[in-house]
Formats: structure tokens, sequence, C-alpha cells
């Protein structure tokens, strides 16, 4: 399998989800600008036309978009793994929290306070409408570990999307003191500390190197 992604991007999830199932992968990592793999200097537009990551190929030949299509392709190619859950109520959970954290703090909110050519306004606007969401997170969060009953693709998401707070500096996660904790306990787990380190230091090598060709 092979799994298309930039440094600290939300394809992070999906490399999570393989450390957490053991898998065997390979790791192709894509120039957020230039949109070249950067292993052979091909374009990453031949792969996915969107040009976005996550994108895995699979080694039957099946190219997947679309974080949450991925993440449970992952943990439904390895159950042994646990992060995924049965068919049933649980699957519809598992779902809810990938469409909640895909639409309501991915799109919804993260996307346009990382954009810094976006307008001051705008930026206010989503955050005052995006806080909404991080309340009602919160509140669920009280209490609990995990967002289902155990560690699943959907924690893989939504912990890599919290770790973006660390680059939006509205956003301070002490306020929300549940999501606070969570996010601790995310980046202690040994899957995501070894992906957050590794990836960590390819975003900073991909910054050099936007410095150099600007």
């Amino acid at each position: 399998m092979d799994l298309y992604f930039s440094p600290l991007a939300c394809s992070m999830a999906t490399r999570i989800a393989l450390y957490e199932a053991g898998a065997d992968a390979r790791y192709l990592e894509v120039d957020p600008k230039s949109k070249k793999v950067l292993q052979d200097n091909s374009d990453f537009f031949s792969v996915n036309p969107l040009g976005l990551v996550p994108t895995i190929s699979t080694d039957d030949g099946l190219v997947l978009t679309e974080n949450a299509a991925i993440l449970q392709y992952v943990a439904d190619h390895f159950p042994q793994a646990g992060i995924g859950t049965d068919a049933g109520i649980e699957r519809s959970r598992l779902q809810q929290w990938l469409c909640f954290i895909g639409t309501e703090l991915h799109k919804g909110l993260f996307v346009t306070l990382l954009d810094r050519k976006a307008p001051a306004d705008v930026h206010a606007y989503v955050l005052k409408k995006g806080l909404s969401r991080l309340d009602y997170l919160n509140s669920y969060l009280e209490g609990r570990e995990f967002l289902l009953d155990h560690f699943s693709v959907a924690d893989a998401y939504l912990g890599t999307v919290l770790n973006w707070t660390m680059a939006t500096p509205p956003i301070d996660l002490k306020k929300w003191p549940a999501i606070n904790d969570y996010l601790n306990r995310f980046k202690a787990r040994p899957s995501v500390a070894r992906a957050i380190g590794e990836e960590f230091e390819l975003y900073k090598a991909e910054i050099a190197r936007h410095k150099a060709a600007a």
C-alpha cells in the first residue's frame, strides 16, 4: 500500500492508523506547492487529479481518496488492529465522528484559520461560528478517553486536526480543558508520537525547501 501524504497535514491520521495496525506501507511525500512526489519528482495530479492528500494506492491497484473513506478502509483492512468497529450502530457512530471532524472542524474551522491569505474579518467570522463546535466536543469528551469506547481511526483524525492549534493562535485549548487533556493523551500514544516526530522533521525540511526556492 502506498500512502501519499504531506507533513503534518490531515494525511497524518492515516499514517497513525497504519502504525497502529503494524502495516507495511510506502510513504510518498507530496510537496503541497509543486504537487510533485518527492521520491521520483512525478506529477501527483496523475494519481489524484485534485492534488489532495491523503491518497492511497492499494496493492491491487485501487486508488482511494478522501480522509474518512481512507481511514475506514484501513480499519477494515486491518481488523486485528481494533481501530474500527463492527457493523451496526457503532459503525454509524464512527462515521458520525469522521463526518463531524471533516466538516465542522477540518474544513469548517481550521482550513480558513490556516489560510494566511484569508482576510482578518473572514478569520473572525469563522472563529466565532466555529467555537460552538469546540464547546460541543469539549462537553462530549468530559469523562471520556476516546470518541468511541476504544481508540479508533476517528481519534487518529481528531487528534491530527487538533494538533493544528499550534499554528492557530486564536484557538487556545486551555479554554476547553477536556479537549486539551484529550490532545495531550493523544500525543503521548506511541504511534502518534512516532508520526508527529517523523512528520515534524519532514515539515521543517519542506519549509527550508520552499524558502530556498523563493
